[in-house]
């Protein structure tokens, strides 16, 4: 099993940009799928963003198509998660999920390793 850590999160004014980042450790990253899920206060934990194993196909939900995007560096053991024109609506904790396998699914219950997520805060 992966161990997932992300970092990246913070602050920022509606219309800004971050980038999260999220470093895995502890077996061969490249046979891994990886994705973005955020969970704002009070709501279930949704899927953001995926990439499959190599990286040739990306997932986005409607809400975040054209502002983010997911990438991966499969040499560093680490995703991406670049956050642009942010809303104050993607306020949540964000987490980074992986699973065993090519293909990315929305579910998280198809996801076995989880970090302990990252607050990502959109001011208005």
């Amino acid at each position: 099993q992966v161990h997932v850590v992300e970092s990246g999160g913070g602050l920022v004014q509606a219309g800004g940009s971050l980038r999260l980042s999220c470093a895995a450790s502890g077996r061969t990253f490249s046979n891994y799928a990886l994705a973005w899920f955020r969970q704002a206060p009070g709501k279930e934990r949704d899927f953001v963003s995926g990439i499959n194993w190599t990286g040739g196909s990306t997932y986005n939900v409607d809400s975040v198509k054209g502002r983010f995007t997911i990438s991966r560096d499969n040499a560093k053991n680490t995703v991406y998660l670049q956050m642009n024109n942010l809303k104050p609506e993607d306020t949540a904790v964000y987490y980074c999920a992986a699973r065993s396998g090519e293909n990315v699914y929305s579910s998280p219950n198809m996801y076995d390793s989880w970090g302990q997520g990252t607050q990502v805060t959109v001011s208005s």
